[in-house]
């Protein structure tokens, strides 16, 4: 184990993955702190970048910018009750609020301070959790690993905010998505309709940028302009931090734990983790009146929960090629461009790439601190930029970015088709994180199944008689029956609450 840690400071030691570090940082805290913006937009945006650089750079990019960019998400929250990202919508009313009473620094100090103990803790159980469950899946078959990527598609159906039915949806438009091509089992053109740029299939990096970057361009560029911020000087930031953090112990390991166990779910990520950690603080406050008026706690618990999630998900990324956030969507595709391909071997074939990653998560994190104190102190600058310079140049990134993938125009356009997809999926309220889930799934799900079958000659009972598989299809099954459940709980109930009503 030392000279695995020794190898993996020695990979990131050079000046290459430092300048990187550095650079991705600055852009996720700007990104992330411009209102509409997304995390995830910043992650994708990246992805053309790294093709340039060498793996433990290119994952260090990826790193660095997501956990910047969804702490700095707070910032038009307190400022302007705009959240930068969706992972800032929970609190974002709260930590306005807490400025209005004149305690800027106060929320802008718990944002920072409490997002980097969060992501050191979800970087603690990626450490923790992700070497024995290595080992376990080592022993994983086909069968194991077909249950395993349905249960990870059924569970984003589960937590979607949407109605379950339009997850599900979105799920399978990915999964046809995921369909085109010569790639499959029997090496037959599908959905080519004769076009031979189709016969590789469509790449889930363009999609990915056209459904996170294009369609929110669409989406800000439809919306009005936020309120100019009035200009001000902020005191201390981290004053008081430390007294926060011995008064709500509790709340923040409650947060963290919350907030590594959604990280971990397939398909939630750091904006749920946000949701059910406010909710939870409030649920359990001693002074559960006091939220909505300015009170610190929620902010203490959502704020190290939504980091926590970050490195969290990347434990069944790296472990079975399973996003368990949309940015873990897109590490995964910079992953396998660089040949640090997803599964169980990582840990034995390339485990100082593995203390690698760990160390650049606890940089990152300590990074954010005196960085995302620098980036309060100019934020008053910084959201002056107009929207519209800011969009044009988003624009620009995604074509040459798009067309750097392929080296021709199949890329861009790729990029525009996903851009109108995402948009008119998310304005109807499906949503696109089940749909990338099934584009990125898509091929394991289905080369698993085929493989399992052939490895059976065609009988269905070989995928319930190993007890492994057996508990995993439990769980997939019931995860695509609970939708049905609920809706015909939902109509039992419907018509005895109205006729009690009635009387």
């Amino acid at each position: 184990m030392l000279k695995t840690l020794i190898d993996a400071f020695a990979l990131i030691s050079t000046w290459e993955v430092i300048i990187s570090m550095f650079a991705a940082s600055v852009y996720g805290l700007v990104i992330g702190s411009l209102p509409g913006l997304s995390a995830t937009m910043a992650t994708a945006l990246l992805v053309p970048v790294t093709f340039y650089l060498s793996p433990i750079a290119a994952i260090a990019t990826i790193v660095a910018a997501s956990s910047m960019a969804i702490f700095s998400g707070d910032i038009p929250g307190a400022l302007l009750r705009i959240p930068g990202t969706p992972a800032s919508a929970a609190y974002a009313d709260e930590a306005y609020a807490m400025t209005r009473k004149g305690q800027a620094e106060l929320a802008l100090g718990a944002g920072v301070w409490f997002s980097a103990v969060g992501g050191i803790a979800g970087v603690l159980s990626l450490m923790i959790l992700a070497p024995p469950l290595a080992e376990i899946a080592l022993s994983f078959s086909t069968f194991e690993y077909f249950w395993l990527a349905l249960l990870g598609l059924m569970c984003a159906t589960l937590v979607a905010r949407s109605s379950p039915v339009k997850a599900i949806a979105g799920m399978f438009i990915g999964l046809l998505v995921a369909c085109i091509g010569i790639e499959n089992p029997g090496g037959i053109p599908r959905f080519t309709f004769g076009l031979t740029d189709l016969f590789g299939g469509i790449e889930p990096i363009p999609a990915l940028v056209g459904v996170f970057a294009v369609a929110q361009v669409m989406r800000a560029m439809l919306t009005p302009e936020p309120p100019p911020l009035p200009r001000r000087k902020f005191g201390s930031i981290m004053a008081g931090q430390w007294k926060l953090t011995k008064l709500y112990r509790w709340q923040m390991t409650r947060g963290n734990i919350v907030g590594i166990i959604i990280g971990v779910l397939p398909g939630a990520g750091a904006d749920m983790a946000a949701w059910v950690s406010y909710a939870m603080s409030k649920r359990f406050s001693k002074e559960p009146e006091k939220f909505g008026t300015g009170h610190v706690e929620g902010l203490v618990e959502a704020g190290a929960s939504n980091n926590a999630s970050i490195a969290s998900g990347w434990v069944p990324s790296v472990l079975f090629g399973i996003p368990g956030d949309t940015i873990a969507a897109i590490a995964i595709g910079v992953l396998y461009m660089k040949g640090l391909n997803p599964g169980p071997t990582l840990f034995t074939e390339k485990a100082s790439s593995m203390y690698a990653i760990y160390l650049m998560f606890i940089i990152a994190n300590i990074l954010m601190i005196p960085l995302g104190i620098a980036m309060i102190r100019v934020a008053t600058y910084i959201l002056l930029a107009p929207r519209s310079a800011i969009m044009p140049i988003i624009m620009l990134c995604c074509a040459v970015g798009s067309f750097a993938i392929g080296n021709n125009m199949f890329g861009v356009v790729t990029v525009a088709a996903f851009g109108v997809i995402g948009y008119v999926m998310e304005t109807n309220g499906y949503p696109v994180a089940a749909m990338v889930l099934g584009i990125v799934m898509g091929t394991m799900v289905e080369q698993a199944f085929v493989t399992s079958l052939i490895k059976s000659d065609g009988s269905i009972l070989p995928f319930f008689e190993r007890p492994v598989a057996a508990i995993l299809a439990a769980m997939a099954i019931g995860a695509l029956l609970w939708p049905v459940m609920v809706w015909i709980w939902r109509k039992v109930k419907q018509p005895q609450a109205s006729a009690a009503t009635s009387r």
